[in-house]
Formats: structure tokens, sequence, C-alpha cells
């Protein structure tokens, strides 16, 4: 168990509290798109994960215990009783595993283009990812990551978002990249979902590979109070490619909450 890590943190809007919870690699700036709708209708905070952005690096591995230790550790300095939690990717993992352990601190959590309920083919398509990064490189292999998070269309019309997004990739410690995909790779949130009580937003794009739509049927019939969205086209990363629709979905689903 590594210690708690003080993460990098933004506060912006008025209203109730909605934690933002980001992917792989990624940084607080993946929610830039959906923030100018988010911060009128809430409090949002954002944050790095540990090794990533701007906050501090960790001592030697870790796995989800420990983002979750942040995100309570974060919730608990700031001094917010209960708030709303949106996670992308590995974060719509840390979401449900953090109201899991810390139910009385949720109102309700978004799982944006997550993965649960992988078949052992699924499974071995993911770890084919991590051997590949481990073996040849993390360069090497974001081209295919590339294609699989971004539709044609957006790679061709918006090369500055995408480019912007590799290079955050390979200016992070390659060891804190290689160590979340592992825990996105190896976690399974199958077996315990049934226990996450709180209204849950499930959303992912038509075309995502690894957290597509039948994946994320899983999650919303194992759930016992959620709502199932899918959005036509897009493939993973839809924070970047369509955050204004994801924003729009979560105030729809918080407001409905009422």
């Amino acid at each position: 168990m590594t210690d708690v890590i003080d993460c990098a943190y933004t506060v912006e809007g008025e209203g109730p509290p909605l934690f933002l919870i980001h992917g792989i690699g990624a940084a607080r700036d993946t929610w830039r798109f959906a923030m100018p709708i988010l911060t009128s209708h809430f409090t949002v905070i954002s944050y790095d994960l540990r090794g990533h952005g701007t906050s501090p690096l960790p001592d030697g591995e870790f796995g989800l215990e420990e983002l979750v230790a942040d995100l309570e550790a974060l919730r608990a300095k700031l001094g917010i009783e209960k708030a709303h939690f949106a996670g992308h990717s590995l974060g719509g993992m840390i979401g449900p595993a953090y109201a899991r352990k810390y139910p009385d601190r949720v109102l309700s959590i978004g799982l944006l283009s997550t993965a649960a309920g992988r078949t052992e083919q699924d499974s071995k398509n993911v770890w084919a990812v991590v051997r590949a990064m481990e073996e040849k490189g993390i360069a090497n292999i974001l081209p295919t990551l590339k294609d699989r998070w971004y539709t044609d269309g957006f790679l061709e019309h918006h090369p500055e978002v995408v480019q912007r997004r590799m290079d955050q990739v390979t200016g992070m410690s390659g060891e804190i990249f290689m160590n979340v995909f592992r825990i996105y790779a190896g976690t399974e949130m199958l077996p315990w979902l049934h226990e996450v009580k709180h209204p849950c937003l499930v959303l992912t794009g038509e075309k995502d590979g690894g957290c597509n739509p039948r994946l994320n049927t899983l999650i919303d019939a194992e759930l016992e109070n959620s709502e199932l969205v899918t959005l036509p086209e897009l493939k993973h990363s839809i924070m970047l490619e369509d955050g204004a629709n994801v924003a729009q979905h979560l105030v729809r689903f918080i407001q409905s909450l009422d």
C-alpha cells in the first residue's frame, strides 16, 4: 500500500459538487469541452490522478485501492460531505469502487466509456496491448491506440486535439502509464457492481472497441439503479470528441434525480 497522494485539482462553477475522474495517461484537461456546461450547473472538482498532469509521482506500484484513497483524501480536504462523481475509462472504474467503499459520500455516479464483464477473449485483447507496449515501447503502440480512441473524421478535422493527447501520454512517466493501464486491464467490476446502489449513468460510444455497448449493457444490468446511453458512431475518446454532449447527458441525468 503506497501513501495517499495529494493530487492537483481545480474547483470551478456553482451548484451541487461533482467530481470528475479522468482516464489512463490523461489529466483534468480531458474535461475542458464539457466544462462550460457542467460549471453552469455544478461545483466541478476536476483533478489529476497520481503521476498524471501536475500531481506528484508516487513511490512504487499502486492499484485501484490507492486511486480510491487519493479521491477520498481530496474529498476530505475540500470538506465536501456528499457529491456526484463521473469518471471516464479507468475513471469509470474508480468511481464505482469509491462508491462501494464510501457509499455515504456518493449521490450518483457517471460510468463513461468503461468496461466490465469482459470475456476471456476481451481480456486477452486488452492484455495483448499491455504486452505490446512493454515489448515495443508505448510510443510505438500509440498509433494503434489513437485509431481506437478517435473516429476517422475527428482524426482528420482535429489533429491538434489528438496530438495534444498523444503528447500527454509520451510526456508522462512510462512506468505510471503502464501501471494504470494494467489496473484498467486487470480490474473486473462485474462481481461487485450489484453492491453499488446509487443512481448511475452508464454511457459509452457505439464504436468503442474495448468499452463497447455489449459490456456496458452488462454493467447496466448489474446495477440496481441505472440508465444506459450509447452515443452513435463515437469510439473511446468521447470527452475530447463530443464533451459538450456528454456534459448535457450528465446534467440531464443528475437533474432527473431531484
